[in-house]
């Protein structure tokens, strides 16, 4: 096992296919770089078609450009997540990258879910889903799902999901981290089950410079001055968006990743370095958290997994 992974370590892609969601900015544009300069054919999702242009230029510029396509999705509009789910090929990998963080309550998706936990898990929990028999028709396929380190300050409210009784933005992304996590577990669990060839991984980035920090709060997730201190003090003490992006690259390509496992920087807490293997915290691995919110999040997408045997 390398000592230090980089993207020196990535095997050749050629061949592959992969969808990165939010790959127009931050770690989802290094991780559809890397992914398309080793040959993979990267479906580049992206919300805002301007900014989706926008990145495909510079992509472009450091790719093959025949390996890059540029698609639409709003992970707060299953509606979106549906029509993109049946415009695509089966793929070898999907990651689920993009995420939003810290933003007010008054800010909902499309069918009304809070938009942290909308978002960063039930849109993922809906686009996998509908992509899974895609998945499973492809050997050897993987879904990568990103966590935090703010998944350790979280906790599920599986009567309150949405925070209606009480919000606050910090608290509403670490439960959606941490539901990304139990998601993670839970769908290789419900995999290995099934006896599918293929797995999921968890990654999270550490402390990466990324307009993630400040972009929520700087709508009123946190405050102006909140986000103002974010945006000067995030470029000085964290690690680089292609650093960040590399824990993701490692779960989605290296040979010895198992299902179930969860990649993170290796210094400093986790927070900066080389990724290695990390773990979540305990109620990660809970089999009946993981059944309950799996059961409430086919209720809210009404996305059923039906390729996969139910468990009892």
């Amino acid at each position: 096992m390398a000592q230090h992974w980089t993207e020196a370590d990535i095997p050749d892609q050629t061949g592959r296919t992969a969808l990165v969601t939010g790959a127009n900015a931050g770690l989802g544009f290094h991780e559809a770089l890397q992914l398309a300069k080793h040959g993979a054919h990267v479906y580049v999702a992206a919300r805002n078609p301007q900014r989706g242009e926008a990145a495909m230029t510079k992509l472009r510029r450091l790719a093959p450009a025949e390996n890059l396509e540029l698609v639409s999705l709003d992970l707060a509009d299953l509606d979106s997540v549906r029509k993109l789910a049946a415009d695509l090929p089966p793929l070898d990998l999907l990651l689920n990258n993009a995420g939003v963080m810290a933003v007010p309550r008054r800010h909902t998706t499309k069918q009304g879910f809070e938009l942290q936990f909308g978002t960063n898990h039930l849109g993922h929990f809906a686009l996998t889903g509908l992509l899974l028999p895609g998945l499973l028709a492809k050997p050897g396929s993987r879904v990568v799902t990103l966590s935090s380190g703010m998944h350790r300050m979280g906790r599920i409210n599986l009567d309150d999901l949405q925070a209606e009784r009480r919000y606050s933005p910090n608290t509403a992304y670490a439960q959606s981290k941490l539901a990304n996590a139990i998601f993670t577990v839970e769908l290789d669990r419900r995999l290995k089950a099934a006896g599918a060839d293929v797995i999921s991984v968890g990654a999270h980035p550490g402390y990466a410079a990324t307009d993630l920090q400040y972009s929520g709060p700087q709508h009123g997730g946190g405050g102006a001055v909140y986000a103002w201190l974010m945006k000067v003090f995030t470029p000085l003490v964290a690690q680089s968006a292609a650093m960040g992006a590399l824990p993701a690259l490692r779960a989605a390509v290296d040979p010895q990743v198992r299902g179930g496992q969860y990649y993170g920087p290796g210094a400093l807490f986790e927070q900066r370095g080389y990724p290695v293997e990390v773990h979540y915290i305990k109620p990660a691995y809970d089999a009946e958290l993981g059944r309950k919110l799996w059961d409430a999040s086919v209720k809210l997408t009404g996305v059923d997994y039906a390729d996969l045997p139910v468990k009892n």
